[in-house]
């Protein structure tokens, strides 16, 4: 039993406005676009100084080693020192909405073939094959990058988190200080664009993978 090239098309969903589009748009768009705060206030016995609020605002590409801020010290000769949040989460994030850009720019690609050119596409015994080996490509690729950029997610909350901002601090550490956590920072939209390649895959998947009319007469 074979399968004849030439009986691969794409689907009918193809053939007006695919649903990948707007799941790519939304996953690389809510972590490219991400930007949050976190924070801590720091309060020191010497009455002489008042109370500091450290606010820290931070984002894509999410390299926290290089976002800095401003330790107060409570001692009578210094003010403040300059400190690093920690970790460098790049490479995950970056890879993730490189790859939705190239989804994206992938789909509108196909998708004007199926409309513009589908008489080429339904003659030529290679465009069928090469679209569904580039589309399991994706899918493939998406699920490596969703899991990367969500266990990166991940270990950013816990960089971000206001009590691990107090616990870098060594001024929290001894007697001369009193420091309280801010608010948390808040990870709706960096969650969504983890959520969304679940998703991207399984209608990007069930919409680009080749019908063959005649498999099933094999």
């Amino acid at each position: 039993m074979g399968i004849d090239l030439g009986q691969l098309r794409p689907s009918d969903s193809q053939r007006g406005f695919t649903l990948p589009q707007l799941f790519a748009i939304f996953a690389f768009g809510s972590c490219g676009s991400y930007s949050g705060e976190t924070g801590a206030t720091v309060r020191c016995n010497n009455e002489a100084k008042d109370v500091s609020a450290i606010i820290v605002s931070f984002g894509y590409p999410f390299r926290l080693n290089r976002v800095q801020y401003e330790m107060p010290l409570c001692d009578d000769e210094s003010t403040s020192t300059t400190m690093h949040l920690m970790g460098d989460f790049s490479a995950p994030a970056e890879f993730f909405v490189t790859l939705g850009i190239f989804s994206f720019f992938y789909t509108i690609a196909a998708l004007v073939l199926y409309l513009r050119f589908h008489n080429i596409y339904t003659e030529n015994r290679r465009f069928p094959l090469v679209d569904f080996c580039v589309t399991v490509s994706f899918t493939f690729f998406w699920l490596v990058a969703a899991a990367a950029w969500g266990k990166g997610l991940t270990d950013i909350k816990g960089a971000t988190r206001p009590s691990s901002l107090t616990a870098a601090m060594s001024v929290c550490h001894g007697e001369e200080a009193v420091c309280s956590a801010g608010a948390t920072p808040s990870m709706g939209l960096a969650n969504i664009s983890v959520v969304r390649p679940v998703a991207t895959e399984g209608v990007w998947g069930r919409q680009h993978t080749p019908s063959c009319p005649g498999l099933s007469q094999q």
